[in-house]
Protein backbone atom coordinates (compact mmCIF):
# COMPACT_ATOMS: atom_id res chain seq x y z
CA UNK A 1 0.00 0.00 0.00
CA UNK A 2 0.85 3.45 -0.49
CA UNK A 3 0.05 6.82 -0.78
CA UNK A 4 -0.61 7.05 -5.07
CA UNK A 5 -3.13 3.90 -4.36
CA UNK A 6 -4.93 5.98 -1.81
CA UNK A 7 -5.11 8.56 -4.07
CA UNK A 8 -6.71 6.19 -6.51
CA UNK A 9 -9.20 5.08 -3.88
CA UNK A 10 -10.23 8.77 -3.41
CA UNK A 11 -10.50 10.03 -6.68
CA UNK A 12 -12.99 6.48 -7.75
CA UNK A 13 -14.78 7.27 -4.68
CA UNK A 14 -15.38 10.92 -5.45
CA UNK A 15 -16.25 10.31 -9.18
CA UNK A 16 -17.86 6.58 -9.06
CA UNK A 17 -16.10 6.24 -12.34
CA UNK A 18 -13.10 4.30 -12.78
CA UNK A 19 -12.00 5.96 -16.44
CA UNK A 20 -12.91 9.87 -14.43
CA UNK A 21 -10.66 8.69 -11.91
CA UNK A 22 -8.17 7.26 -14.17
CA UNK A 23 -8.34 11.07 -16.16
CA UNK A 24 -8.00 13.19 -12.61
CA UNK A 25 -5.14 11.06 -11.19
CA UNK A 26 -3.29 10.67 -14.58
CA UNK A 27 -3.04 7.49 -15.11
CA UNK A 28 -4.61 4.52 -17.43
CA UNK A 29 -7.91 2.72 -16.22
CA UNK A 30 -5.98 -0.30 -16.56
CA UNK A 31 -3.39 0.78 -14.34
CA UNK A 32 -6.25 2.58 -11.58
CA UNK A 33 -8.39 -0.82 -11.80
CA UNK A 34 -4.98 -3.05 -11.16
CA UNK A 35 -4.27 -0.74 -8.40
CA UNK A 36 -7.71 -1.03 -6.63
CA UNK A 37 -7.50 -4.67 -6.70
CA UNK A 38 -4.54 -4.99 -5.23
CA UNK A 39 -5.64 -2.92 -2.39
CA UNK A 40 -8.76 -4.63 -1.79
CA UNK A 41 -6.60 -7.82 -1.71
CA UNK A 42 -4.07 -6.38 0.57
CA UNK A 43 -6.65 -5.42 2.93
CA UNK A 44 -9.00 -8.53 2.40
CA UNK A 45 -12.20 -6.50 2.25
CA UNK A 46 -14.26 -5.73 -0.77
CA UNK A 47 -14.36 -1.69 -1.21
CA UNK A 48 -17.03 -1.68 -4.32
CA UNK A 49 -19.69 -3.47 -5.96
CA UNK A 50 -18.53 -2.82 -9.95
CA UNK A 51 -20.70 -2.98 -12.18
CA UNK A 52 -20.89 -1.47 -16.22
CA UNK A 53 -22.63 1.13 -15.05
CA UNK A 54 -21.65 2.23 -12.18
CA UNK A 55 -19.52 2.02 -8.85
CA UNK A 56 -20.93 2.04 -5.55
CA UNK A 57 -18.80 1.59 -2.22
CA UNK A 58 -19.39 -0.99 0.16
CA UNK A 59 -19.61 0.32 3.38
CA UNK A 60 -16.19 -0.93 4.76
CA UNK A 61 -15.15 0.88 1.29
CA UNK A 62 -16.68 4.21 3.20
CA UNK A 63 -14.92 4.12 6.20
CA UNK A 64 -11.35 3.21 4.67
CA UNK A 65 -11.94 6.28 1.87
CA UNK A 66 -12.70 8.28 5.16
CA UNK A 67 -9.29 7.14 6.79
CA UNK A 68 -7.67 7.34 3.56
CA UNK A 69 -8.48 11.24 3.58
CA UNK A 70 -7.07 11.47 6.95
CA UNK A 71 -3.76 9.67 5.98
CA UNK A 72 -3.04 11.92 2.84
CA UNK A 73 -3.59 15.21 5.00
CA UNK A 74 -1.45 14.01 7.60
CA UNK A 75 1.00 13.29 4.99
CA UNK A 76 0.79 16.70 3.41
CA UNK A 77 1.10 18.30 7.17
CA UNK A 78 4.65 16.27 7.55
CA UNK A 79 5.70 18.19 4.31
CA UNK A 80 4.03 21.07 4.98
CA UNK A 81 6.03 21.41 8.48
CA UNK A 82 9.51 20.89 6.62
CA UNK A 83 8.84 23.45 4.06
CA UNK A 84 7.77 25.96 6.44
CA UNK A 85 10.81 25.25 8.81
CA UNK A 86 13.44 25.80 5.74
CA UNK A 87 11.85 28.31 3.13
CA UNK A 88 8.40 29.46 4.22
CA UNK A 89 7.57 31.50 1.24
CA UNK A 90 8.70 29.20 -1.16
CA UNK A 91 6.79 25.89 -3.61
CA UNK A 92 3.49 25.62 -4.33
CA UNK A 93 0.27 27.46 -2.91
CA UNK A 94 -3.25 26.83 -3.80
CA UNK A 95 -5.13 29.44 -2.89
CA UNK A 96 -8.86 29.29 -3.55
CA UNK A 97 -11.33 32.79 -4.18
CA UNK A 98 -15.13 33.44 -4.86
CA UNK A 99 -16.47 34.90 -7.80
CA UNK A 100 -16.59 38.36 -6.24
CA UNK A 101 -13.17 38.81 -5.46
CA UNK A 102 -11.08 37.06 -7.87
CA UNK A 103 -11.23 39.79 -10.67
CA UNK A 104 -10.82 42.48 -8.58
CA UNK A 105 -8.54 41.73 -6.02
CA UNK A 106 -6.07 39.35 -8.05
CA UNK A 107 -5.19 41.99 -10.11
CA UNK A 108 -4.15 44.61 -6.70
CA UNK A 109 -1.65 41.63 -5.42
CA UNK A 110 -0.35 38.99 -8.01
CA UNK A 111 2.57 41.43 -9.23
CA UNK A 112 2.95 42.20 -5.58
CA UNK A 113 3.07 38.80 -4.10
CA UNK A 114 5.56 38.17 -7.69
CA UNK A 115 7.71 40.68 -6.21
CA UNK A 116 7.79 39.85 -2.90
CA UNK A 117 7.88 36.07 -3.24
CA UNK A 118 9.75 35.30 -6.60
CA UNK A 119 9.80 31.40 -5.05
CA UNK A 120 6.58 31.01 -4.24
CA UNK A 121 4.48 29.45 -7.21
CA UNK A 122 0.79 30.23 -6.84
CA UNK A 123 -1.70 28.31 -8.14
CA UNK A 124 -5.23 30.47 -8.26
CA UNK A 125 -8.76 28.12 -8.38
CA UNK A 126 -12.26 30.09 -8.47
CA UNK A 127 -15.41 29.09 -7.15
CA UNK A 128 -18.26 29.37 -4.74
CA UNK A 129 -17.80 29.52 -1.01
CA UNK A 130 -19.11 25.66 -0.06
CA UNK A 131 -16.80 24.14 -2.63
CA UNK A 132 -13.84 26.05 -1.89
CA UNK A 133 -14.80 24.96 2.02
CA UNK A 134 -14.81 21.52 0.97
CA UNK A 135 -11.42 21.79 -0.71
CA UNK A 136 -10.00 23.28 1.88
CA UNK A 137 -11.04 20.75 4.45
CA UNK A 138 -9.96 17.80 2.19
CA UNK A 139 -6.47 19.43 1.52
CA UNK A 140 -7.00 20.57 -2.11
CA UNK A 141 -6.53 24.03 -1.34
CA UNK A 142 -4.06 25.32 1.26
CA UNK A 143 -5.95 28.81 1.82
CA UNK A 144 -9.11 30.56 1.09
CA UNK A 145 -10.04 34.31 0.35
CA UNK A 146 -13.19 34.79 0.96
CA UNK A 147 -16.01 36.84 2.84
CA UNK A 148 -16.07 35.74 6.26
CA UNK A 149 -19.56 34.08 6.67
CA UNK A 150 -21.02 32.53 9.94
CA UNK A 151 -20.23 28.85 10.25
CA UNK A 152 -16.60 29.46 9.85
CA UNK A 153 -15.63 29.13 13.45
CA UNK A 154 -13.49 25.56 12.19
CA UNK A 155 -10.98 27.12 10.40
CA UNK A 156 -8.02 29.51 11.22
CA UNK A 157 -9.06 33.36 10.35
CA UNK A 158 -7.10 36.33 9.23
CA UNK A 159 -8.83 39.18 8.20
CA UNK A 160 -7.78 40.91 5.09
CA UNK A 161 -9.45 44.09 4.64
CA UNK A 162 -13.34 45.60 5.65
CA UNK A 163 -15.08 46.73 1.75
CA UNK A 164 -17.64 48.39 1.65
CA UNK A 165 -20.65 47.74 -0.63
CA UNK A 166 -22.19 50.72 -3.04
CA UNK A 167 -25.26 51.53 -5.13
CA UNK A 168 -25.36 50.64 -8.49
CA UNK A 169 -27.81 52.09 -10.77
CA UNK A 170 -28.56 53.30 -14.20
CA UNK A 171 -27.10 57.19 -15.27
CA UNK A 172 -30.46 57.90 -16.18
CA UNK A 173 -31.70 57.42 -12.72
CA UNK A 174 -33.30 59.81 -10.77
CA UNK A 175 -30.64 59.27 -7.86
CA UNK A 176 -27.97 59.27 -10.23
CA UNK A 177 -25.78 62.60 -9.54
CA UNK A 178 -26.36 62.20 -5.75
CA UNK A 179 -23.14 62.15 -3.95
CA UNK A 180 -23.83 59.69 -1.15
CA UNK A 181 -27.17 57.81 -0.48
CA UNK A 182 -29.41 56.53 3.16
CA UNK A 183 -29.59 52.59 2.60
CA UNK A 184 -33.16 53.46 3.79
CA UNK A 185 -34.08 54.91 0.67
CA UNK A 186 -33.88 51.56 -0.65
CA UNK A 187 -37.16 50.97 1.06
CA UNK A 188 -39.58 49.89 -1.64
CA UNK A 189 -37.17 49.53 -4.54
CA UNK A 190 -36.53 46.53 -6.52
CA UNK A 191 -33.10 45.43 -6.19
CA UNK A 192 -31.86 42.72 -8.57
CA UNK A 193 -29.52 40.01 -6.95
CA UNK A 194 -26.45 37.29 -7.76
CA UNK A 195 -27.85 33.78 -8.56
CA UNK A 196 -28.01 30.99 -5.54
CA UNK A 197 -24.40 29.88 -4.22
CA UNK A 198 -23.35 33.40 -3.97
CA UNK A 199 -21.93 35.29 -0.52
CA UNK A 200 -22.57 38.14 -2.09
CA UNK A 201 -26.02 37.57 -2.97
CA UNK A 202 -26.48 36.82 1.23
CA UNK A 203 -24.98 39.27 2.09
CA UNK A 204 -26.61 42.42 -0.16
CA UNK A 205 -29.61 40.71 0.42
CA UNK A 206 -29.53 40.92 4.05
CA UNK A 207 -29.06 44.67 3.91
CA UNK A 208 -31.42 45.19 1.52
CA UNK A 209 -34.31 43.52 3.68
CA UNK A 210 -33.25 45.21 6.17
CA UNK A 211 -33.96 48.59 4.68
CA UNK A 212 -36.85 47.18 3.10
CA UNK A 213 -35.89 46.77 -0.27
CA UNK A 214 -37.74 44.05 -2.72
CA UNK A 215 -35.78 41.18 -4.56
CA UNK A 216 -36.63 41.18 -8.48
CA UNK A 217 -37.26 38.08 -8.73
CA UNK A 218 -37.55 37.56 -12.41
CA UNK A 219 -33.67 37.51 -13.32
CA UNK A 220 -30.36 36.41 -10.90
CA UNK A 221 -27.11 37.18 -12.70
CA UNK A 222 -24.22 34.87 -12.33
CA UNK A 223 -22.08 37.39 -12.17
CA UNK A 224 -21.22 40.90 -10.81
CA UNK A 225 -20.83 41.90 -14.22
CA UNK A 226 -23.86 40.38 -15.64
CA UNK A 227 -25.42 42.60 -12.99
CA UNK A 228 -23.38 45.52 -14.37
CA UNK A 229 -25.08 44.93 -17.96
CA UNK A 230 -28.06 44.78 -16.33
CA UNK A 231 -28.01 48.29 -14.56
CA UNK A 232 -26.66 49.60 -17.30
CA UNK A 233 -29.85 48.11 -19.51
CA UNK A 234 -31.94 50.54 -17.25
CA UNK A 235 -33.51 47.40 -15.34
CA UNK A 236 -33.12 48.16 -11.15
CA UNK A 237 -30.48 48.56 -8.73
CA UNK A 238 -27.64 46.52 -6.88
CA UNK A 239 -25.19 46.10 -4.87
CA UNK A 240 -21.45 46.04 -6.12
CA UNK A 241 -18.40 45.70 -3.41
CA UNK A 242 -16.10 48.63 -4.11
CA UNK A 243 -12.88 47.16 -5.66
CA UNK A 244 -15.54 46.12 -8.31
CA UNK A 245 -16.34 49.83 -8.93
CA UNK A 246 -14.04 52.24 -10.70
CA UNK A 247 -12.27 54.86 -9.13
CA UNK A 248 -13.98 57.69 -10.72
CA UNK A 249 -17.88 56.01 -9.99
CA UNK A 250 -19.08 55.85 -13.42
CA UNK A 251 -18.44 53.41 -16.17
CA UNK A 252 -20.41 52.42 -19.57
CA UNK A 253 -23.57 53.88 -18.00
CA UNK A 254 -23.61 53.14 -14.70
CA UNK A 255 -23.02 55.21 -11.41
CA UNK A 256 -21.71 54.04 -8.07
CA UNK A 257 -23.04 56.12 -4.88
CA UNK A 258 -21.36 55.46 -1.87
CA UNK A 259 -24.17 54.95 1.72
CA UNK A 260 -23.70 57.24 4.25
CA UNK A 261 -22.31 55.83 7.42
CA UNK A 262 -23.25 52.98 8.83
CA UNK A 263 -22.58 51.96 5.23
CA UNK A 264 -23.17 48.27 4.51
CA UNK A 265 -19.44 46.10 4.00
CA UNK A 266 -18.18 42.61 4.04
CA UNK A 267 -15.37 41.15 5.93
CA UNK A 268 -12.53 39.68 3.18
CA UNK A 269 -10.76 37.20 5.26
CA UNK A 270 -8.10 34.54 4.59
CA UNK A 271 -8.99 30.94 5.85
CA UNK A 272 -6.64 27.92 6.76
CA UNK A 273 -7.24 24.78 8.47
CA UNK A 274 -6.32 24.88 11.87
CA UNK A 275 -3.32 22.83 12.04
CA UNK A 276 -1.64 24.05 8.73
CA UNK A 277 1.88 23.94 9.14
CA UNK A 278 1.80 26.81 6.71
CA UNK A 279 0.81 29.67 9.13
CA UNK A 280 4.10 32.03 8.51
CA UNK A 281 3.45 31.90 4.50
CA UNK A 282 -0.58 32.80 5.61
CA UNK A 283 0.60 35.81 7.78
CA UNK A 284 2.90 37.38 5.58
CA UNK A 285 0.61 36.81 2.27
CA UNK A 286 -2.62 39.00 4.58
CA UNK A 287 -0.07 41.65 5.61
CA UNK A 288 0.59 42.28 1.61
CA UNK A 289 -2.89 41.75 0.73
CA UNK A 290 -4.19 44.46 3.19
CA UNK A 291 -1.33 46.78 2.50
CA UNK A 292 -2.54 46.54 -1.40
CA UNK A 293 -5.94 46.50 -1.12
CA UNK A 294 -6.15 49.83 1.85
CA UNK A 295 -3.72 52.01 -0.75
CA UNK A 296 -6.58 51.19 -3.05
CA UNK A 297 -9.74 51.46 -1.20
CA UNK A 298 -8.07 54.79 0.56
CA UNK A 299 -8.47 56.39 -3.40
CA UNK A 300 -12.07 56.37 -3.54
Amino acid sequence: MNFRDLEYLIALEELKHFRKAADKCFVSQPTLSGQIKKLEEELNVQLMERSSRKVIFTPAGIDIVAKAKTILLEAKSLKEIAKSHNEPMSGTLHIGLIPTVAPYLLPLIVPAMKEAFPDLQLYLHENQTQVLIKQLEEGELDCLILALLPGMEQFKKLDLYEEPLELALSDKHAWAEQRQINLQELSGEHVLMLADGHCLRDQAMGFCFAAGAIEDNSFKATSLETLRHMISAENGLTLLPQLAIPLNRYQSGVKYIPFNAPAPSRNITLLSRNNSARQVCFDQLATLINKAVQTRLDEY
